[in-house]
């Protein structure tokens, strides 16, 4: 077990309770039917006797616990943990998220471990002791389920299905979800869509959950004074959006739409070109929206006047916010989503078939890296910023390696060695970029103000201080501050 469980009892009443704070935080196991649910579950409560309690999915299915078809321990929203107190948990913690993000069917431990710049057997030592299982349970269990989620919402073929989740063959596939669930994935794609197989079979969606509440009008308001013209589209309940990501070595571009809801999920549209990139993009879409975050912490790190759920939006490309945090410097919002709109429109490539606003893709880096000062500039961009897209675009091949394996503080500190992206820029991409929870810009006008009450303007130094009392939500407190301002 991990070193954060819950003792058995206090486990149990959070059961009982059906208590959504625990919510991808602890799962029960039912020794009498052997199936694992989630705390929230709606099924009969099982005798205290009968179930066993454990920190994450992967502890529940190394313990040969099935998953539950009602309350779909897939779809729960993960725990972050944020401490960076203890080196060896923060390597450990680093490896999880490496491996969330794989998309590589060969990945092996000996991988990771030189990702990280550690042993393998240094790294199996310190991944048991942090999350409970090997790191290679850890991914398969990642994998299972979200074929699972696949299986149960979309309507790919189950060929597809294994090669989206990351299976090498559909083979591996089917001997590994037989082997852990006991069922073939055709019959759980019967089960869970009876209908999958018609031709007038509902569209597929994806459902991701969080913990409630969800400050969505406050999300939607902040993304849509944002959203650049010819790329994005936010309306009163959904964000729809054009993309292009890597997965598995191929660039998949396509456009997506998440509605949000009230009861405890998004709803995820894909176009078809996108589906097969989902094992990449499931865990980008639960970032931006922010859907992992614990409301209760927050609003206690936030004090009189937090907004309840509130969400620190971040990204889908790290590339696209950076470029755009440049042409937002030193200007008002709408004048930076002005510059952004005429930058997509002159180095966009078109994306056909999509959604209405969003018939473009964000430029590459390889556009930019190519593109001279006179071309950029001849947008209303200042040659100095002008500049700086060139210099960020020609170096972001170096930087996007650095930033999938290195710390974020390391990432920042890159950043900040290209011409024209100072310490306010590096710290907004902290938050935004990396949804690094206690980031909090320098200098910032509109907080130091807000720092200052009625008083004088405050120090730099007394800025930094009277920011110290956010920690470790300084993020939050920074959209929290513009918010009120």
């Amino acid at each position: 077990m991990c070193p954060d469980t819950l003792p058995p009892d206090a486990a149990y009443a959070a059961l009982q309770a059906r208590d959504a704070r625990f919510d991808g935080r602890l799962y029960v196991g039912v020794t009498s039917t052997g199936i694992y649910c989630r705390p929230v579950c709606r099924v009969r409560l099982p005798r205290r006797e009968n179930c066993r309690f454990f920190d994450s999915a992967a502890q529940a299915e190394a313990a040969a616990f099935r998953p539950c078809l009602k309350c779909r321990p897939e779809l729960a929203p993960r725990a972050l943990p944020w401490s960076t107190a203890d080196a060896s948990r923060t390597l450990a913690q680093q490896a999880a998220v490496w491996l969330d993000a794989c998309d590589d069917a060969g990945a092996s431990v000996e991988d990771l471990a030189a990702h990280l710049g550690i042993t393998s057997r240094h790294l199996r030592r310190i991944f048991q002791a942090e999350h409970g299982v090997a790191p290679l349970q850890y991914l398969q269990t990642r994998r299972l389920l979200l074929a699972k989620a696949l299986l149960t919402d979309s309507t790919l073929p189950v060929q597809d299905v294994a090669h989206a989740a990351g299976f090498a063959s559909l083979r591996r596939f089917n001997a590994a979800f037989l082997a852990h669930y006991r069922l073939q994935p055709s019959a759980l794609r019967r089960a869970g869509r009876p209908d999958a197989t018609r031709a007038d079979a509902p569209a597929s969606r994806l459902r991701l959950s969080y913990r409630p509440p969800y400050d969505a009008p406050g999300v939607l308001a902040f993304l849509a004074p944002r959203a650049v013209a010819g790329v994005e589209v936010v309306d009163a309940g959904s964000v729809t959006r054009s993309l292009a990501l890597q997965h598995c070595g191929q660039r998949h571009a396509g456009w997506l739409r998440v509605t949000l809801k009230r009861q405890g999920e998004v709803a995820v549209e894909l176009s078809p070109t996108l589906w097969p990139a989902v094992g990449t993009l499931l865990p980008r879409l639960r970032q931006w929206l922010d859907l992992d975050a614990d409301p209760q912490a927050i609003a206690a790190a936030l004090g009189e006047g937090a907004v309840p759920g509130q969400r620190l939006p971040g990204c889908l490309d790290r590339f696209e916010l950076t470029v755009r945090a440049v042409l937002g410097q030193q200007v008002t919002v709408a004048a930076a989503r002005t510059l952004a709109g005429r930058f997509v429109q002159r180095f966009g490539d078109e994306l056909p078939a999509a959604p209405p606003g969003c018939e473009r893709l964000f430029p590459t880096p390889e556009r930019i890296a190519a593109a001279s000062r006179d071309d950029i500039a001849s947008l209303g961009i200042i040659g100095r910023r002008a500049d700086s897209l060139i210099a960020l675009a020609q170096a972001w091949p170096q930087l996007a390696f650095a930033q999938r394996e290195g710390t974020p503080e390391a990432a920042a500190l890159q950043l900040t060695e290209i011409p024209g992206i100072g310490p306010w820029t590096a710290a907004y991409m902290l938050m935004r970029g990396w949804s690094w929870p206690d980031s909090f810009p320098p200098g910032d006008v509109v907080l130091r103000k807000a720092l200052s009450g009625t008083g004088p303007l405050l120090s730099p130094k007394a800025y930094a201080a009277a920011a110290e009392r956010y920690r470790p939500y300084r993020s939050y407190a920074v959209l929290h501050l513009w918010r009120h301002a």
